[in-house]
């Protein structure tokens, strides 16, 4: 039996949907070209240390809004020199590691973070997810989270729900919260509202936008009525 817990977020549906953008003549290319590759590999030089430690120094850096001449002066090290730690070219030694650190205003263990970082995985077996507590599930709606990774390095929060309605479930006023959110139909009907848009969904049917406009099932046409929702937001909205 999975557990609950209440969730401080009061409600998670729709928003406006918008078609993709510039689509041929067949109605599914996009012609404009997406920029993540989902079948890329990362090269294998990011697992070198001194990769790591030269995308910190420049994460920091950038973050002061400062120069690479700015932060030469700030050590006494040479324009060529941060400049090869920074591309992962050359290995810094401690001496210069501390240097960094305090014109950077870090900790050297700072530059080490991302390479001793974890990359987190959350695996849930069929009818194990999380049942959460929110507004919608005191009207018959069952929100299944079936995963959730807090602080990671994308700066993304996603939240993936299987949410179920019955004969017992209501129809209700309309969600609102921040960030996009994704809907895949598994079963039944609906029509779902995103802002004064109205979509008829049917097993297949996904619906996706901009979760900040009114959304919300709107007609439950046939029940029961099983569907994806999967909600991202940037961490410092969570």
């Amino acid at each position: 039996m999975a557990k609950k817990v209440s969730d401080p977020k009061a409600g998670l549906a729709g928003t406006t949907a918008k078609p993709l953008p510039k689509v041929s003549a067949d109605g599914k290319t996009i012609r404009a070209p997406l920029t993540q590759n989902p079948h890329a590999i990362r090269d294998t030089r990011e697992k070198v240390l001194e990769v790591a430690i030269g995308r910190e120094v420049r994460a920091f850096r950038k973050k002061l809004g400062i120069t690479v001449a700015d932060l030469a002066v700030a050590t006494d090290i040479s324009l060529g020199m941060l400049s090869k730690i920074e591309n992962g070219i050359t290995s810094p030694s401690l001496t210069t590691l501390q240097a960094l650190s305090r014109a950077l205003g870090v900790p050297v263990t700072a530059f080490f973070r991302r390479f001793e970082e974890e990359r987190s995985a959350v695996f849930v077996k069929a009818g194990q997810g999380l049942d959460v507590e929110r507004r919608g599930t005191r009207a018959g709606h069952q929100y299944n989270l079936l995963g959730h990774i807090g602080s990671n390095t994308s700066g993304v929060v996603v939240e993936p729900y299987l949410i179920t309605l019955t004969e017992d479930s209501d129809v209700f006023p309309t969600f609102q919260h921040e960030g996009m959110e994704f809907l895949y139909m598994l079963e039944g009907e609906v029509v779902y509202r995103h802002g004064s848009n109205l979509y008829p969904m049917k097993p297949g049917d996904s619906l996706f936008f901009d979760a900040d406009a009114p959304h919300g099932p709107e007609q439950l046409t046939k029940l029961p009525m099983r569907y994806l929702s999967i909600i991202c937001y940037p961490q410092s909205a969570g």
